[in-house]
């Protein structure tokens, strides 16, 4: 779920829904047309001004250590939300900091728990325990204002971290969001096929991302994630929003992004 067809890129204000002006931080343009490059032109290196950026672990009382790379800078700081099964080494994870590093912000990617270099088992992890990871990286690691860029599932992520956190996340960035995305793929399956999958107890759901060629998705994964999904009713996010959207993604539907409006 972390891919996105950009081909055609689409961008929707959702703003006026929540009573504030589109995201004004003089580089989100800049930042959208990066998004929206095609592979072959994205950011050279500078090795002369390259910052190195280690791994480091956030250490957490009965939570999973989280992996996290940081880059030192102005505010406001930039935090990347990864989508399902996603990491901090992804393509777009690693142009945002080549893109961060060329303005001098601070800039944050991690690993959720289960996933990457972070602790825990992936088969014990939900929705609310990534939420959790988010959080904790806007209270312990993040200084100041933050924008969050969540992709695909990270999107959905990054909605409920401006709702926990209002006065810390000042603008979401969303690329591919996939909010309640799990949680609508599996209710638009024949219920036959959800019956035979509660009654297996895992969903094995095809993706051109996994090695395998699907990602095995624990049923009681599904149902937590239920009690997280967000357009049933109007997002109570009142900072400003850039929704970015392939409108050839195979993946995540662009129409997912209009349910914001």
């Amino acid at each position: 779920m972390a891919g996105m067809g950009m081909a055609a890129a689409a961008a929707w204000d959702p703003c006026r829904r929540w009573g504030r002006m589109a995201v004004s931080f003089g580089f989100h343009r800049s930042f959208s047309a990066l998004l929206a490059r095609k592979p072959q032109h994205a950011p050279r290196r500078r090795p002369a001004f390259r910052q190195k950026t280690s791994i480091s672990f956030l250490s957490r009382p009965d939570l999973p250590h989280l992996a996290y790379k940081r880059l030192k800078g102005k505010s406001p700081g930039i935090i990347f939300i990864p989508g399902y099964m996603s990491n901090m080494n992804g393509t777009k994870a690693l142009a945002i900091e080549e893109f961060c590093k060329s303005l001098g912000h601070a800039y944050i990617r991690f690993d959720y728990s289960g996933v990457g270099n972070s602790d825990g088992n992936l088969q014990e992890c939900t929705v609310g325990r990534w939420r959790k990871d988010v959080l904790s990286v806007i209270d312990d690691l993040a200084v100041g204002p933050q924008i969050l860029v969540g992709s695909s599932l990270g999107g959905w992520l990054m909605l409920h971290a401006a709702i926990a956190r209002p006065q810390r996340v000042v603008a979401l960035i969303g690329i591919a969001s996939a909010v309640d995305g799990l949680v609508t793929k599996f209710n638009q399956l024949p219920v036959e096929a959800k019956k035979e999958i509660e009654m297996k107890g895992v969903w094995s759901m095809p993706s051109k991302y996994s090695e395998e060629g699907a990602y095995h998705i624990q049923y009681s994964f599904l149902k937590e994630a239920e009690y997280h999904c967000l357009l049933h009713s109007p997002i109570p996010v009142n900072c400003p929003v850039r929704l970015l959207h392939g409108m050839e993604d195979d993946i995540v539907s662009w129409h997912t992004s209009m349910q914001y409006l």
